[in-house]
């Protein structure tokens, strides 16, 4: 597998972002994450897409992460906000979203964010399950779904001790 920064409104991106709102329809019955999300949110250094490839060079994962401060959705200053985490169903079990996480978080540690945060929801257990025995914990809820009872918000410190 070949991870590689991919920008977030490249055509590989977009096959797999239109397949986890495939997704999140499947799973909580609505018109998928509304979050607004453009392509500058993910560029250096104000964040980072990445997309997995497969040996034949198909798009399999992807991932990213973008700059979040102190605003009215409940974001704290040195935030960064983990986003389109995902991994395409024949590539389950492959350790790629583990290997995605880790690139996603060096890469924001290196680009002086504090802490890393994401929103998932009660829908998505192998989500919850992935970022809680990555060193994620509960946190106060943020961003577009903070008012939602199915949305879960984990931060996780990106400062070394």
């Amino acid at each position: 597998m070949n991870i590689r920064p991919t920008p977030y409104d490249h055509p590989d991106a977009v096959k797999l972002d239109d397949a986890v709102q495939l997704e999140y329809i499947a799973r909580y019955g609505d018109e998928g994450d509304a979050t607004p999300l453009d392509a500058a949110m993910f560029a250096p250094p104000l964040g980072l897409y990445l997309l997995a490839y497969d040996t034949e060079d198909r798009p399999v994962a992807t991932g990213g992460w973008r700059t979040q401060d102190e605003n009215d959705e409940g974001y704290s200053d040195g935030d960064a906000e983990l986003k389109r985490m995902y991994v395409i169903p024949e590539a389950r079990g492959l350790g790629l979203a583990r290997r995605i996480l880790a690139a996603l978080e060096d890469d924001a540690r290196a680009a002086g964010r504090t802490r890393m945060v994401l929103e998932t929801g009660t829908m998505q257990p192998e989500a919850i399950t992935l970022y809680e025995s990555s060193g994620y914990a509960p946190c106060a809820k943020f961003g577009h779904y903070r008012e939602y009872e199915s949305s879960r918000c984990y931060a996780k410190s990106l400062t070394r001790p």
